[in-house]
């Protein structure tokens, strides 16, 4: 079922109604403005790759990827029942947290055709009781998410795009660990970050320093066909 974050973002990117939800090739896009198919992606950017592969062939597509820097979680007693609870999620998600799903998403991006559109929002999440019928381990279920604002926007075209995440004060050759401490992110995160740069042709690795690979950046713009 479409959440309400989804369509909100789909009426933000393609206003007119007539042009949502069209099927082209064999697929159903979100939106299209002029000749440029416009797709949401709130869920994983792997369950898009085999569709995006398929449409960037002929033509050009923006992906929308939502990330959610604030969210208020807000639960409900019942479906279209009364709020028992409001209260900040302590998760917030910044650009970096994108690697998560770009790690299956490199033999897709970059491309020519292609532009990566990465939204920090702000949002809530509306919560139920879980299902007695169901065994689950969760004390609710999600009925939907909502937009609040979209805080800031990273507009990705090419591998070199990818360069300007790092710490603009990284050494000429650096680690994961030069990436996790420069960004303040964890270490499992500045490798999966390494990785992708690495896939698309952005970084390369020149040796390695104890067991760390050691990295260089690559100058070319490289847009995979």
């Amino acid at each position: 079922m479409e959440t309400s974050l989804h369509r909100q973002l789909k009426s933000l990117y393609c206003a007119d109604e007539s042009q949502q939800e069209v099927t082209l090739a064999g697929y159903r896009i979100d939106g299209i403005v002029d000749e440029m198919l416009i797709e949401i992606q709130c869920a994983s950017l792997g369950a898009i790759r085999d569709k995006i592969r398929a449409l960037t062939k002929k033509h050009d597509v923006i992906v929308v990827k939502p990330l959610a820097a604030r969210k208020q979680l807000v639960k409900y007693n019942r479906k279209r029942g009364k709020i028992i609870s409001r209260r900040a999620s302590p998760k917030r998600e910044t650009f970096h947290d994108l690697f998560l799903e770009l790690v299956h998403f490199v033999n897709v991006f970059p491309h020519p055709r292609l532009t990566l559109e990465v939204l920090l929002t702000e949002q809530q999440e509306h919560r139920l009781p879980p299902l007695k019928s169901r065994r689950t381990r969760k004390k609710y279920r999600v009925q939907d998410r909502s937009l609040e604002r979209v805080v800031s926007k990273l507009v990705l075209r090419t591998n070199n795009d990818l360069l300007t995440m790092l710490p603009p004060d990284l050494p000429a050759e650096f680690t994961t660990a030069d990436i996790a401490r420069g960004s303040e992110i964890p270490r499992w995160l500045a490798q999966k970050m390494a990785y992708c740069l690495r896939k698309t042709g952005a970084v390369s690795t020149i040796g390695k320093q104890g067991n760390a690979m050691v990295y260089q950046r690559q100058q070319t713009k490289r847009k995979a066909a």
